[in-house]
C-alpha cells in the first residue's frame, strides 16, 4: 500500500469512525445497559489481539457471554448453541453489534473500518508465510471475508479471501466492503 493511499485511509477511518460514535453513542449507552441488566459484569469484554505487523493490542467489544465464560470449561471455543452466550450475546453476535465497541480501537489507530479481522496470537504463531500476510496491513471491523461468507466459510478460506484483500486494497475497494 503506498504511503499515501495508506494516509488517506487512515484519515477516513478517523472522520468515518468519529461520525459513527457520535451518531450510534445512544445505541452504545442502551446496549451497554441491555447487558448489564440481562446477566452481571462489565457491558464489556476487552481482548488481547494481533494487529498490524504482528503487534499486539487490547480489542473491544460488547460483552455478549457470562462474565468470566472463559474460565468455564470450553475456553475460547464457542459452539453456536454454547450455553455461555446470553439471550441479548445472541442477538449483537447475530447483528454483529458485539464488534461496535471496535470503533474505539479505529479511533485510537489500531484498527481500521475495513481488512481482516484481527486473530488470536495462537492463530498468528501457527500461520505460514502467505497467512502471515494478513498482518500487512491493520485489522478491521469488516473486510472481504466477512462480506463473502462470514462464519459460514472455512477458516482457510477466510484467510485466502483476507490475503487477496491484502494484494489488491484499493479505496474503492473498502467503499465496496463497506456499502
Amino acid at each position: 500500500m503506498q504511503r499515501s493511499s495508506r494516509l488517506a485511509k487512515e484519515i477516513i477511518d478517523q472522520i468515518l469512525g468519529w461520525m459513527v460514535l457520535i451518531i450510534l453513542s445512544p445505541l452504545v449507552w442502551l446496549i451497554a445497559g441491555l447487558i448489564r441488566l440481562e446477566t452481571p459484569g462489565p457491558a464489556f469484554f476487552r481482548q488481547e489481539r494481533m494487529g498490524k505487523d504482528g503487534r499486539p493490542f487490547v480489542a473491544y467489544k460488547f460483552r455478549s457471554m457470562v462474565d468470566h465464560a472463559t474460565s468455564m470449561g470450553l475456553g475460547l471455543n464457542v459452539a453456536v448453541n454454547d450455553a455461555r452466550i446470553t439471550r441479548m450475546g445472541r442477538f449483537l453476535r447475530h447483528t454483529s453489534l458485539d464488534e461496535l465497541p471496535q470503533v474505539f480501537n479505529v479511533l485510537q489507530g489500531e484498527m481500521s473500518l475495513v481488512g481482516p479481522r484481527p486473530t488470536l496470537a495462537y492463530q498468528v504463531a501457527a500461520y505460514n508465510d502467505f497467512q502471515r500476510r494478513r498482518l500487512l496491513v491493520k485489522p478491521g471491523i469488516t473486510g472481504w471475508a466477512q462480506v463473502n461468507g462470514r462464519n459460514a466459510i472455512p477458516w482457510e478460506e477466510r484467510i485466502k479471501l483476507d490475503v487477496w484483500y491484502v494484494d489488491h486494497w484499493s479505496l474503492t475497494l473498502d467503499i465496496l466492503i463497506m456499502r
